[in-house]
């Protein structure tokens, strides 16, 4: 998060648009659908309850994000019980050449698992909480991986935000998906999976903004990774298949 409270700060202290471009970004909405039913059963005494229980939610998502090894995502916003994060916008630009090319695919695949290990404590964290509030409030989360723009916005009260196709698509995912399942493009998909995660072709689906229906893949939330190897061995195994692709 300070990496992102820096650029607020700047732009407000000198009054300069900022915009970046960035690559291999994985972006995650991350909604509470039943939610909404849950505001709706009280009437506008008990909304207030309705309030602290989503913040203590938030709250507790939030503070996912000061472990080490989240450290790479960084919280965008939430709208209402949706929850938006991206990972990989404080990566350094590098020159194009075969190895930085490679990298490129492990930059994208780590934040790509970095996001779902995200997502399943976001799950985790959900749960504990319904048994302590006798709730039932489900995950359907939407997921995406590659360009976007990253920049601030306004004057006075100055918000950072990130634009593209890549977030547009992360927003579909996330509203054609199911709960406990992470929902996700075709391109992370067959990424996740050449990692060793258990992710499952949806088919073909149609999806508002695009005009030809996409695959798309699911990752179910309760499932675990087939691969025992470790995040820091995983170039080894990704290159021999990238390798392999490139033949």
């Amino acid at each position: 998060m300070f990496f992102v409270e820096v650029i607020r700060f700047c732009c407000l202290f000198f009054k300069e648009l900022y915009a970046k471009g960035h690559e291999n970004v994985c972006v995650m909405f991350a909604s509470i659908p039943n939610f909404k039913d849950f505001w709706g059963q009280w009437d506008t005494s008990r909304k207030l309850e309705c309030l602290r229980l989503l913040n203590e939610i938030i709250c507790e998502f939030d503070k996912l994000l000061s472990k080490p090894k989240f450290s790479s995502i960084e919280k965008i916003k939430t709208v209402s019980s949706t929850y938006m994060a991206a990972a990989g916008l404080n990566e350094q630009e590098t020159v194009e050449d075969d190895c930085v090319r490679f990298m490129k695919v492990f930059q994208a695949y780590r934040n790509a698992a970095v996001m779902v290990e995200f997502s399943a404590a976001m799950c985790s964290i959900l749960d504990q909480l319904n048994r302590d509030s006798f709730q039932n409030f489900q995950l359907r989360i939407g997921m995406s991986s590659g360009p976007l723009v990253a920049g601030v916005i306004g004057a006075q009260k100055p918000q950072y935000d990130i634009w593209g196709n890549t977030v547009n698509l992360a927003s579909r995912m996330d509203t054609y998906g199911e709960s406990r399942k992470i929902h996700m493009t075709e391109e992370m998909g067959k990424l996740l999976q050449r990692g060793g995660y258990s992710v499952q072709s949806r088919g073909k689906v149609k999806v508002k903004g695009v005009k030809e229906p996409i695959e798309t893949y699911f990752l179910s939330l309760d499932s675990k990774r087939n691969s025992s190897i470790s995040l820091s061995s995983q170039p080894y195994s990704l290159l021999q298949r990238h390798q392999q692709n490139s033949l």
